[in-house]
């Protein structure tokens, strides 16, 4: 008798450490996975010259069918019309251009023409991509002004949206609120495009901060927008009388 309980003590003393051990293997065992990534982290974006010209050239030949169009319409409401769908295939283009420049590096100096090919500055940035999608301007003295000269270029005073010492979270809600489009932003020391869609917006710019290039970022991690006292928001692709000189290729000569 006393054997047998002898046997069913060490028997359940067994049973426990076995259970311990699977246990503390199991702990072990998803402590390790937990430090794994559930899956690979995507690469970071890189230039795309190829992508680069291929859209430029491409909305080039929209534009001038959109022109030719415009030129034929008989009445007010068809042109009206063709600026509509110029505006729509601005708004789904551009940021297709812009983002073949992510990855390039910034430079205070930067002047690159092609993406990847050099460094740019955010000016320059901005220039570059209007200058490849087809706005006639001067992109080499329009890079070098004041952002709200850069802006001004482009849009009349009445177009643009000052806010100085404005909270960030007042200047998103207003931005994601407004009319959707592609807009031209200055900021203290900084110019780029803040892409409004769907109640929220993109902000992409050449970087001159971490991670030092050229970047697309949502409203929420876009810390240089909200760092900035000052900002100036104007949208290009709102105003039917810019859509109407783009396709007709007129010059916009440059505010100092």
């Amino acid at each position: 008798m006393i054997v047998w309980l002898l046997v069913l003590i060490l028997a359940s003393v067994a049973a426990f450490f076995i259970h311990r051990y699977r246990e503390s293997l199991a702990v072990r065992w998803h402590r390790v996975v937990g430090q794994l990534p559930s899956e690979e982290a995507p690469p970071a974006p890189a230039p795309d010259a190829a992508k680069w010209k291929l859209l430029c050239n491409d909305l080039q030949r929209w534009r001038e069918h959109y022109a030719e169009r415009y030129r034929q319409a008989n009445h007010d409401a068809q042109k009206k019309a063709v600026i509509t769908e110029a505006r729509e295939l601005l708004e789904h283009s551009l940021p297709e251009i812009m983002r073949c420049w992510l990855g390039t590096p910034w430079d205070f100096n930067g002047t690159a023409t092609t993406p990847g090919e050099g460094k740019i500055a955010c000016g320059y940035f901005v220039t570059t991509v209007l200058e490849g999608a087809g706005f006639r301007i001067e992109r080499t003295t329009l890079a070098q002004q004041a952002s709200q000269q850069i802006l001004r270029t482009l849009l009349p005073q009445d177009d643009l949206r000052i806010r100085v010492g404005v909270p960030y979270k007042t200047f998103r809600f207003e931005t994601t609120r407004g009319r959707p489009g592609i807009y031209l932003v200055g900021l203290d020391t900084h110019v780029g495009f803040v892409v409004v869609k769907q109640q929220d917006f993109r902000f992409i710019h050449s970087s001159g901060s971490q991670p030092w290039c050229v970047v697309d970022e949502g409203s929420e991690q876009a810390l240089v927008l909200e760092r900035s006292n000052y900002r100036v928001l104007g949208n290009i692709t709102g105003n039917d009388e810019v859509i109407r000189r783009w396709l007709m290729g007129e010059k916009f000569p440059t505010q100092r």
